[in-house]
């Protein structure tokens, strides 16, 4: 079956506009009515990807929903990596004297909790992660940054 220019745009647009499963069911409902050789036509004149179409047909084709499983796609987290590292840290602020535990206010930078991590509790440099997230794991502990007062500082007077 050819499709006119007018009926791919509609068959586009109309793709476009739906999300996740319904999407996926209109793409299997469009190559079902073009026929043997659909998924290629569909791949080639609606630009659609043949995977997505073959997960399609098989959800028409059993009635039974494909989960996308989105959750398990990209970077894990530290945690699964260093799965004791919140607890260290935790274990270094409650520890250290500078730490205020009612406000949960620290005086120490990220860069001293990293070294911290590093000689009290052995990780190796090259396995802890950057300081940026370090500071992001500590605020996520309910912990805050005490502000630092610049010494010898000029001042606008």
């Amino acid at each position: 079956m050819e499709l006119s220019p007018q009926l791919q745009a509609v068959y586009k647009q109309t793709a476009d506009a739906l999300k996740g499963r319904e999407r996926r069911l209109f793409m299997a409902q469009v190559v079902k009515m073009l026929g043997p050789g659909g998924q290629r036509q569909a791949e080639r004149e609606l630009g659609w990807n043949r995977g997505t179409i073959r997960k399609a047909m098989r959800e028409l084709d059993s009635g039974q929903l494909i989960e996308d499983r989105f959750s398990e796609r990209g970077r894990k987290g530290v945690e699964e990596k260093l799965p004791n590292l919140l607890g260290d840290i935790q274990a270094i602020l409650d520890g250290h004297e500078e730490t205020d535990p009612i406000a949960k206010r620290i005086g120490l930078s990220t860069r001293q909790v990293r070294q911290m991590l590093i000689v009290e509790k052995g990780y190796r440099d090259e396995e802890l992660p950057t300081q940026e997230t370090v500071r992001l794991k500590i605020k996520g502990l309910g912990y805050q940054f005490r502000r630092r007062v610049m010494r010898n500082q000029p001042t606008n007077r």
